[in-house]
């Protein structure tokens, strides 16, 4: 699954918005079911996951999570309760729940980034808030990559 883009969109007054056409195409080629709406951890921002990512998400998690630990439990709680199923209506919307609009400060204008296997769904205010400056990006992405901005990786094959 390839959901990629990032797209300005808006809510009607009841948080309904329409999924963009590329990502709703993309749904409906892999045969994803349904959709799994939840706040992110790290970010002020909304994750909108296919239900056969929402699936191997939730099985890495289990892996992980001793249910005899109160702890692991509680943990597993907290990840859960911010879930929302949701569905694309006849006319390609999705509703979003306004407890998660609000707590994400998304107002009547957002975003739709895609991430590959998921949706981020950002505030269309904060235009600059899910990227980093460009500088860092390259810096960042080099080190990722495990090479020096300065240094271009190597061609496959080459004796250079």
């Amino acid at each position: 699954m390839q959901l990629l883009g990032n797209i300005e969109a808006r809510t009607d007054s009841k948080g309904r918005v329409f999924l963009p056409a590329a990502f709703r195409k993309e749904l409906q080629t892999s045969g994803s079911g349904g959709l799994v709406l939840r706040k992110d951890v790290w970010q002020p921002c909304l994750t909108l996951y296919p239900e056969s990512s929402w699936n191997e998400l939730m099985s890495a998690l289990r892996l992980r999570i001793n249910r005899w630990n109160p702890h692991h439990q509680q943990v597993y709680r907290q990840f859960l309760c911010d879930v929302e199923m949701v569905s694309v209506d006849s006319s390609g919307r999705i509703l979003i729940p306004r407890r998660l609009l609000d707590a994400t400060g998304i107002g009547q204008t957002l975003r739709f980034i895609g991430m590959g296997d998921y949706i981020e769904i950002w505030s269309g205010e904060k235009t600059e808030e899910p990227f980093i400056n460009t500088e860092d990006f390259r810096r960042e992405l080099a080190a990722l990559m495990d090479c020096s901005p300065q240094q271009p990786p190597r061609k496959e094959g080459s004796d250079e």
